[in-house]
């Protein structure tokens, strides 16, 4: 299965935080295909970063976690048209950064794997996800 990892995701198993051993059961399960957007990078490094990590560090973190997955998916005009359209469809707003990493997964065809709520106002016939909060023991 194709699993595509929002920033909120990365960070949930960075920080060992509750779900991140299922996180962790996704990443190694060798059935399965990690998929990032290329914007999860600075807005992970960033996060980081904000939390008082070293700059250097963060960087690191980031990439690593770019070079884990099996695809980190640009975003070109067709993942931007399809951020819009998602965003349009929406119950409510969806922050950019958000919108982008949901078309991304959307035009992938993958399953976003994320911990914002806001992702959940994403009609379903419109993308297929799964809240990690929802996955917490």
């Amino acid at each position: 299965m194709t699993f595509f990892f929002d920033t909120s995701t990365l960070l949930l198993h960075y920080f060992k935080a509750p779900g991140a051993d299922w996180i962790h059961r996704i990443m190694t399960d060798t059935a399965n295909a990690i998929v990032i957007a290329a914007v999860s990078i600075t807005e992970l490094g960033r996060r980081l970063v904000a939390t008082g990590c070293d700059p250097a560090e963060a960087r690191s973190v980031a990439l690593s976690y770019a070079t884990m997955c099996e695809r980190v998916v640009s975003v070109d005009a067709a993942a931007s048209v399809r951020a819009f359209e998602l965003g349009v469809a929406s119950r409510e707003r969806i922050p950019l950064v958000d919108a982008l990493i949901a078309a991304c997964a959307s035009i992938a065809d993958a399953t976003l794997v994320h911990r914002d709520d806001h992702f959940l106002a994403i009609p379903a016939d419109l993308l297929r996800q799964v809240d990690a909060a929802s996955r917490v023991k």
